[in-house]
């Protein structure tokens, strides 16, 4: 496991101490907003993705083909 040393400024000291109000230590809370941050990017990508998708016919009709062929859609 990897250690990380990180600078705050005065906007960070007051998240960390909002988040390890409820007990967290601070290393829990900065792996906390990662994890958290990172799965928002995640699903940001995913909304995108699926944005796109929906945007191309050439999709939409394979999508169809496979719900058809899955017994899903008509």
């Amino acid at each position: 496991m990897g250690a990380l040393n990180v600078r705050t400024d005065e906007a960070m000291e007051k998240a960390l101490n909002i988040l390890t109000s409820e007990g967290r230590s601070r290393s829990e809370a900065v792996r906390y907003a990662l994890l958290r941050t990172y799965k928002e990017l995640l699903l940001e990508q995913a909304t995108a993705d699926a944005e796109r998708l929906e945007n191309d016919p050439e999709d939409r009709a394979e999508m169809l083909a496979i719900q058809r062929f899955m017994g899903v859609a008509e």
